[in-house]
């Protein structure tokens, strides 16, 4: 942008769709098309930045564990708690059972989904499922929808986890009374190719940036990880709040509100295209506020 160009903001809005002119920065990884898609279809120009890759845990003791034990009546309730975390146990157990027989394990056990992807990927094996969670889909529903359905004081609970522990859903758990049995199946590290997510910071410390989207916590994390070894934070941090903050959902807002970044937008159902929709309605309002205060 030049010296001489008004910001974004306050030019009137252009045909093409109510992002046209607005740059958003992405930082989705697997779904990055997806996205880029949502927001050129609002006329927004995408900059992606992809964040994380998913790393399988080699020699997965834990799982193969969890595995026996499963098979051997060892535990009561199981917690599937994404689609890309099922499919990678069942990929795992496939050295100890086929997808039958552990569909088959499953059978006399609590079968827990957290959100529609892991309840699609279960379907597709023909699983039973107990008890879906609804939205926002966070460790706080999965508790209560888990307390609601039947007691758990004294039933081991498997958990399958994706990427990180959830230190909070594991006191949860244990506070209704449940052993809780993690399930590590992959691992959240920084993509291969950092340049894009470089490139990403710097724009963000420019000023020619104007919405970030965060769909999962983690990206925030790496996101910092970056800008820690670009600038200085509390200068990186200046800078992102000029930006318009779009979070996916409650666990991304939690995230973002303890490191100082406080979402502006959230869409009321967790899902790329009502964020994007999201953004699309209020972005300009919010940046007008931003960078013209009252």
């Amino acid at each position: 942008m030049s010296a001489h160009s008004p910001p974004p903001d306050s030019r009137p809005i252009p045909p093409g769709g109510r992002l046209a002119g607005l740059r958003l920065c992405s930082l989705e990884s697997r779904r990055q098309a997806d996205m880029k898609s949502l927001i050129e279809r609002q006329g927004g120009i995408a900059i992606l930045a992809p964040s994380m890759r998913e790393i399988p845990l080699e020699q997965n003791a834990a799982a193969l564990d969890f595995g026996d034990r499963l098979r051997s009546g060892g535990v009561d309730v199981m917690v599937f708690l994404t689609g890309v975390g099922a499919r990678a146990l069942a990929e795992v157990l496939a050295l100890q059972m086929s997808l039958p027989q552990f569909v088959e394990a499953l059978r006399d056990r609590v079968v827990v989904v957290r959100g529609p992807k892991p309840a699609s990927v279960l379907r597709e094996w023909g699983a039973r499922i107990d008890v879906q969670v609804p939205e926002p889909n966070t460790w706080r529903e999965l508790l209560d929808a888990i307390a609601r359905h039947s007691p758990i004081e004294g039933k081991v609970v498997a958990v399958q986890e994706y990427g990180i522990p959830n230190p909070d859903l594991y006191q949860g758990l244990q506070q209704l009374g449940g052993t809780v049995l993690p399930v590590p199946v992959y691992r959240w590290e920084l993509p291969e190719d950092t340049r894009p997510l470089r490139g990403a910071v710097r724009a963000i410390l420019a000023g020619e940036i104007d919405v970030i989207l965060f769909t999962s916590a983690q990206q925030w994390r790496h996101l910092e990880q970056i800008a820690r070894e670009e600038a200085d934070p509390a200068t990186f941090l200046a800078a992102a709040r000029q930006c318009v903050i779009a979070s996916i959902g409650p666990t991304a807002s939690e995230t973002l509100l303890a490191a100082g970044l406080p979402p502006d937008l959230e869409p009321p159902h967790p899902k790329m295209g009502h964020l994007v929709l999201a953004v699309a309605e209020r972005a300009r309002d919010v940046l007008h506020a931003k960078r013209f205060p009252q």
